[in-house]
């Protein structure tokens, strides 16, 4: 690791909860992982082990799933399930006390939370700014009667080292390349609990653990996941979660993919990354990747200047594919933070700028060329062959390739009744299917298609106005997607009846 990728927690990453104070004279530090859900390179974890060695008690790591939250499937819960025990695999090796929780019906974990606290001298969990999460936190502060922290891992640019709100990637970038440079001095430990000398907890009190029993390897290997309340017709994919598949992703893409990296938009090549997944649930930090490729390229950022005019080349000072990929990981991702960081209203359509929602109803009358019902995307039922192979990889997959994401989003706009129809059917698509959706590049990617992030264009076009028109004959044209379209050619087996 490079001398400059220092570990560190910076202040501006901790955000108290609450104003209670630590208690030394109780039992044990909890961390409770609800977003990075990883033993290593985490300023969460990092800032538990400080507590839990300040004060000279153990460590008690929770990891809950609880089955009440939207969109909750077969498919989501089983990704965090592979993710559980991974975890309950790799803290083993520690001298932490791993509590993994599943619950078996709407609800029971309530309570969990606030107990385990009663017996904590401090509280520290991740900070992460989308979906449920949020409130959740702020719910949980009112039952948390000890310290209580939440901790920002989410990347690079810590949330709140800025309170403004960016509308435009060049602008996010900009600024970046002005402020970012410290921010590089301070890397999570890749091994927190390595070589840390804690006192060992032999077991929770029999209170809680009888009213909340630790998930059982079956339970984490989902055996029992058609007894719970869950939605059971979105069904798990090949791909698997964890800590363990996510650093094989790192590595794949980084010796096999990163080459070709600048060709990731052509279907039929596989040099996309595809580590959205792991992003989102925390298996893989942006860390992480960022010092295993300035390990591979021999790279360091004692070597950048802070300043820049938000050129998307050149600032990194790295080869131009890996320029090309820091601008996704960092700037893309991290422009989304960013918005839901400081938007409550994020996945709204009235937070949309007001020269999109604009033009948009302006051409809200306008006569479409087709119209379909939420149910006929979700069957992939629609007349363009492209738009139905991008639906069923959705399906089959729960991912969409990068490029054909954006056309896939287009077109739902050109073939609804009225943006917020549209608007509507893509998240719900989205969060339903997706491994990575219910986060904020995932908003970013839904929210592009109607505005955000992006600038006014022409020529004005019915139904878009000034917004980014694609189309898929033009796609066709442009992209090598051949392979593609003949794998995803049928619609996956759950749809088959």
């Amino acid at each position: 690791m490079p001398d400059s990728l220092r570990t560190r927690l910076p202040e501006v990453r901790l955000r108290a909860l609450s104003s209670e104070e630590v208690a030394p004279e109780r039992s044990f530090v909890l961390y409770w992982m609800i977003a990075a859900r990883r033993p290593h390179d985490n300023f969460a974890l990092d800032r538990a082990v400080e507590l839990a060695r300040e004060l000279d008690k153990p460590l008690v790591v929770l990891e809950a799933l609880r089955c009440g939250y939207r969109w909750a499937s077969d498919r989501l819960h089983q990704f965090v399930l592979d993710g559980m025990a991974a975890n309950a695999k790799a803290f083993e090796k520690t001298k932490a006390l791993y509590y993994p929780y599943v619950e078996a019906k709407a609800d029971e974990g309530k309570g969990l939370l606030a107990e385990l606290s009663k017996h904590a001298c401090a509280v520290v969990t991740d900070d992460f700014p989308c979906f449920f999460l949020p409130r959740m936190l702020e719910a949980a502060a009112e039952q948390v009667a000890v310290s209580f922290e939440a901790v920002d891992s989410n990347g690079l640019l810590p949330l709140r080292a800025t309170d403004r709100v960016f509308a435009r990637a060049v602008d996010f970038r900009r600024f970046l390349q002005k402020e970012l440079v410290p921010h590089l001095s301070d890397f999570p430990d890749p091994e927190p609990l390595k070589g840390k000398k804690l006192p060992e907890l032999d077991s929770l009190p029999k209170a809680i653990t009888e009213r909340w029993p630790v998930a059982t390897r079956e339970v984490l290997a989902g055996e029992t996941l058609s007894s719970l309340p869950i939605d059971h017709d979105v069904p798990p994919v090949e791909t698997r979660g964890g800590i363990e598949e996510g650093r094989r992703r790192v590595e794949r893409f980084l010796e096999s993919r990163l080459e070709d990296y600048e060709d990731r938009n052509h279907p039929d090549t596989a040099a996309a990354s595809e580590l959205s997944p792991y992003l989102h649930f925390g298996y893989v930090s942006p860390h992480t990747v960022v010092r295993a490729l300035a390990e591979q390229i021999d790279w360091s950022p004692d070597d950048l200047e802070s300043g820049g005019r938000g050129q998307r080349e050149g600032w990194w000072k790295m080869p131009a594919n890996c320029e090309a990929f820091m601008d996704q990981l960092v700037t893309w991702r991290e422009l989304g933070y960013n918005f839901t960081a400081h938007r409550d209203d994020y996945d709204t359509y009235e937070s949309l700028p007001d020269w999109a929602r604009e033009t948009l109803e302006e051409h809200a009358s306008d006569p479409r060329p087709d119209l379909y019902e939420l149910e006929q995307f979700e069957r992939a039922e629609t007349h363009d062959d492209i738009w139905n192979a991008a639906q069923r990889e959705l399906l089959e997959r729960g991912t969409i390739q990068n490029y054909l994401r954006m056309l896939w989003g287009k077109k739902v706009l050109h073939w609804t009744r009225e943006p917020e129809e549209a608007l509507e059917i893509l998240i719900e698509l989205n969060n339903k299917y997706a491994l990575d959706g219910r986060n904020p590049n995932s908003y970013s990617g839904i929210f592009w298609v109607f505005g955000r992030f992006d600038r006014a264009w022409g020529p004005e076009r019915p139904i878009f106005g000034k917004i980014r028109y694609m189309t898929s004959d033009s796609t066709k044209r442009k992209l090598r997607l051949g392979d593609y379209l003949e794998r995803y050619a049928s619609t996956p087996t759950l749809f088959s009846s």
